[in-house]
C-alpha cells in the first residue's frame, strides 16, 4: 500500500446537489491545516480534490458519503475489456484485505448496476483477507474508473456511505430509517451496546406518527413521545409510549433520561440550542436529532450551530455529524458521552412537565444490546395509513411542535 506521506488525489461521495457544501467544508478543513490543494466537482455526487498527504478523516466530515485516496485513474477503459487494466491498477496497490465496485449514487450513473456486478465478480478474487487497507472502484461512467484505497483512518462502514436497511413493516413512517442509519453510523459497536439499552429511557420530540419512536420501542425503552400530532396507536398499545400533547421546546423532563431524540422542523440553530440546554440541565446523557438545513449556505448554517454545541465537547461529551443517506435536505447529529458507562444525568430536572408524565416510571436495565427487535405488541397491524410510500414521506410523514403549541408538517 501507499504510504500516507506521499501526495495522492482523494475522491468523495456526497448526495446530489450537497456538492457545493462538500467542496466548502474541504476547503476550510484543508485552510486550517495550511494546506493549499484543488478542491473541485464536475460530476454529480463526486467531488475531487489534487494531490494531497493531507488526508482528512471520514468523521471530521459531514458532507461526505465515502472517500478514496485515488492511486490510478482509467478515463479511457475499453469496452471490450476492462478488468486488465482495472486488475493492473489493483495489483499496484499491494494486498488488500477488501474490495468494493460501486458508482456514485446519481440518476446517471443508475444504468451501471448490471456493469458493476460483473466486475465485481472478476475483481473479488484479488482479495487476500487480513490486514492490509480496504481498495475500492469506483466506476464514474461506463469507461472511466477510479483506483484506490481507503485512508488510514478508515473509510465508510457501508460502501458509498449506504447502508441498506430493511424498513420495517410495522414502522408508522419511512422517517425511522434515518434513526437506525443514525445508531449504526454515528455510534460505534461499544456506544450501541452501552447506550441502546433494554429499559433505558427516552424523550422524542416532534414524535408524530412515531417513526423515531419505533426504533427506540423496538430496542425496549420506555419512550415519552412529545407532539400535538397523533401517534401511531400500535406503538402506544406496546405499553412502552407515553404521549404528552405538549410542546417540544417548553417541554422538560421530570428526571434525567438516557436519550433525547428529536426531528422537528425549525432553524437549525434553534434546535442546537435546545440540545445544549438539555445537556446543561443534565436531561440527558445522549441524543440524536436532525437539523433541517437551508438550501443554500448549508455548511455555514452548521458551522453556526456547532458553536451552540461545542462547549459539550469539553464536558466530557463527543459531537458527531453526518448527512446520511436517509436524510434530505438536513443533517444528522448525535452527541454521546466520552464514557456510556457514566450515569445518565448531572444536573436537576427542575421545570416538571404535566403530572401525567410525572407519574410514569422510566426503569433502567441490565442488559445491553444495540440491536432493533420488533417490538412485543403489533404495531399498526392492517392499517395503510402506517405504511407510507416514499412520495408521502416528502410531502411530510412526521409532526414538530412548533413555540406555539400547534403541529408542523415533517419532511
Amino acid at each position: 500500500m501507499h504510504p500516507p506521506s506521499i501526495a495522492h488525489p482523494l475522491a468523495l461521495l456526497c448526495r446530489v446537489g450537497f456538492e457545493p457544501d462538500l467542496i466548502e467544508e474541504l476547503k476550510a478543513w484543508f485552510h486550517a491545516r495550511g494546506a493549499a490543494v484543488t478542491v473541485d466537482s464536475v460530476q454529480p455526487a463526486v467531488v475531487r480534490t489534487g494531490p494531497t498527504s493531507a488526508v482528512p478523516r471520514l468523521t471530521e466530515l459531514v458532507f461526505a458519503r465515502d472517500l478514496m485516496v485515488v492511486t490510478a485513474e482509467l478515463p479511457t477503459l475499453g469496452v471490450k475489456d476492462r478488468i486488465t487494466p482495472i486488475g493492473a491498477a489493483l495489483d499496484a496497490l499491494g494486498p488488500f484485505s477488501s474490495l468494493s465496485v460501486l458508482a456514485p449514487d446519481s440518476e446517471a450513473t443508475k444504468p451501471l448496476a448490471p456493469l458493476l456486478g460483473a466486475i465485481d465478480a472478476r475483481l473479488q478474487a484479488r482479495v487476500q483477507p487480513g490486514s492490509a487497507p480496504a481498495a475500492a472502484v469506483w466506476m464514474l461512467a461506463g469507461t472511466h474508473a477510479v483506483v484506490g484505497q481507503a485512508p488510514a483512518s478508515g473509510g465508510a462502514r457501508y460502501p458509498g456511505g449506504i447502508p441498506r436497511l430493511k424498513f420495517p413493516r410495522e414502522a408508522p413512517s419511512r422517517s425511522t430509517l434515518k434513526l437506525d442509519e443514525a445508531f449504526q453510523v454515528l455510534l460505534t459497536e461499544a456506544e450501541r451496546n452501552a447506550l441502546l439499552r433494554p429499559g433505558a429511557s427516552a424523550v422524542d420530540l416532534g414524535a408524530a406518527p412515531g417513526g423515531w419512536t419505533y426504533q427506540l420501542v423496538a430496542r425496549q425503552m420506555r419512550v415519552t413521545a412529545i407532539d400535538n400530532g397523533r401517534v401511531d396507536a400500535g406503538l402506544m398499545a406496546s405499553g412502552l409510549v407515553t404521549h404528552l400533547r405538549e410542546d417540544g421546546f417548553r417541554y422538560r423532563p421530570p428526571k434525567p433520561v438516557d436519550w433525547l431524540v428529536c426531528d422537528m422542523v425549525e432553524k437549525p440553530g434553534r434546535v442546537a440550542e435546545l440540545v445544549a440546554r438539555w445537556f446543561a440541565q443534565g436531561w440527558c446523557r445522549a441524543a440524536v436529532f436532525n437539523l433541517k438545513l437551508p438550501m443554500k449556505r448549508r455548511f455555514e448554517a452548521w458551522t453556526l450551530a456547532l458553536q451552540e454545541l461545542k462547549a459539550l465537547t469539553g464536558k466530557g461529551f463527543m459531537v458527531r455529524a453526518r448527512q446520511l443517506y436517509h436524510d434530505r435536505e438536513e443533517i444528522t447529529v448525535a452527541v454521546v458521552p466520552e464514557r456510556p458507562g457514566a450515569p445518565v444525568g448531572t444536573g436537576a430536572a427542575r421545570d416538571r412537565p404535566s403530572r401525567q408524565s410525572e407519574k410514569r416510571g422510566l426503569p433502567h436495565a441490565a442488559a445491553p444490546t444495540g440491536k432493533a427487535q420488533r417490538p412485543g405488541a403489533p404495531v399498526g397491524k392492517g392499517s395503510t395509513r402506517d405504511q407510507p410510500s416514499r412520495q408521502g414521506e416528502k410531502q411530510g410523514s412526521r409532526h414538530a411542535a412548533a413555540p406555539t403549541g400547534k403541529a408542523k408538517r415533517k419532511r
